[in-house]
């Protein structure tokens, strides 16, 4: 099944398990092709954390998701754009996606359901949040304190001068928990952000695609709600987003809830969630793409991470291992250096270690998901 959705983007839909809805696909883009099911890097400033952006394609990372709110403060989105946009910005020739901003405001605001569980969670707006209005959100810059109007229309303007293959419209992410009532304004006033997110992008398609994002929380019927109200709208695919609940098992519940309600002609993205466990659940859900900064963030503590759980190599048993870290293993890293270097490396507190772990990992999420869609194909999953 294929949609042309604007041009330069496309979907098309390869197979479909017969045992689940897990599927094999391609997103066409103006910068390449990204094969579904697929891990999605995250590089907040343009950057995924100790390494370049050559590095990154020759790992073969198809996907790397940037962060508008971080780009527009610094170096900000028009000096992006004066340099030609975030491919030649950044030296990448793949496809990018960028967020609408709203995530990190709104964390800034209501902290994470890991906060509401410690019992961290903000009651009001706080932190650098101003004011929410139906208008958009203002807050203070994080690194001059100067008031910044966010509004679906200045979001997309923004990634517009970013140029990213696909954008995403400005959203309100609300805590886990929250009273229903409430809830169900929050989903509204989304809505009508995202639409207008819509019409602007609309003004100016730049050969970009833009995702929904879905809403409602751990609400099936808000859920569902979400789905049929943006479905009826010309997006090119569908993000899932806001709260996911406080367990994975809650979150699996409500996925498996929402998925049958999207198009299946159109991709989808999980915001915000790619650790092993978690894509081993939802790819059989039908879940395309998983962004997290999980492998990174591994990486730069020392852990490896391998089909038989995670390699600490920071432990001390290891400095006398003169073995590949992971001898299956065909990336640079484990073809070219041994565990005991890369334990010396982070016992001195050498940059270079973060870097060649982080190839590591990086190469092993490449992997697992060209794996993933073998076993799809297979009828495995």
């Amino acid at each position: 099944m294929t949609t042309t959705l604007n041009i330069g983007f496309s979907f098309k839909t390869l197979y479909t398990s017969s045992r689940s809805r897990a599927r094999v696909g391609k997103i066409h883009t103006p910068h390449g092709t990204i094969d579904t099911p697929s891990f999605v890097g995250v590089g907040t400033n343009g950057t995924l954390k100790a390494l370049d952006s050559a590095s990154v394609e020759e790992i073969g990372l198809q996907l790397m998701f940037c962060n508008t709110y971080h780009l527009m403060l610094q170096p900000g989105s028009s000096v992006v754009k004066q340099a030609g946009g975030l491919h030649k910005f950044m030296n990448r020739s793949m496809p990018l996606i960028t967020d609408s901003g709203g995530f990190q405001v709104f964390s800034l605001a209501y902290g994470s359901v890991a906060d509401e569980l410690k019992g961290k969670s903000k009651k009001k707006v706080g932190g650098n949040v101003l004011k929410i209005t139906e208008d958009g959100v203002l807050f203070r810059s994080y690194r001059d304190g100067a008031k910044v109007l966010l509004t679906p229309e200045t979001s997309v303007q923004a990634q517009k001068e970013l140029g990213a293959d696909i954008i995403i419209p400005l959203d309100e992410l609300p805590p886990y928990h929250i009273d229903p009532k409430v809830l169900r304004a929050s989903l509204d006033r989304t809505h009508r952000w995202e639409e207008r997110s819509l019409i602007e992008h609309l003004k100016n398609p730049n050969q970009q695609a833009m995702y929904a994002v879905i809403h409602g929380g751990v609400d099936p019927q808000l859920r569902k709600l979400s789905c049929n109200t943006l479905a009826a709208l010309s997006f090119d695919g569908f993000a899932i987003g806001g709260s996911m609940g406080k367990t994975k098992q809650e979150m699996q519940t409500m996925l498996s809830a929402l998925m049958p309600s999207l198009p299946i002609d159109k991709p989808n993205h999980l915001l915000g969630i790619g650790d092993l466990e978690s894509i081993d659940q939802c790819i059989p859900l039908g879940i395309d793409t998983f962004d997290s900064s999980y492998p990174t963030r591994a990486a730069r503590h020392g852990i490896l991470l391998t089909k038989s759980g995670p390699l600490n190599v920071t432990q001390g048993k290891h400095a006398l291992a003169f073995t590949s870290p992971i001898p299956s293993c065909t990336c640079s890293t484990c073809t070219r250096y041994t565990l005991g270097y890369l334990h010396h490396l982070f016992k001195a507190h050498e940059m270079v270690g973060m870097t060649l772990a982080t190839i590591h990992n990086l190469h092993f999420m490449v992997e697992l998901m060209r794996d993933y869609r073998k076993k799809i194909l297979n009828d495995e999953i």
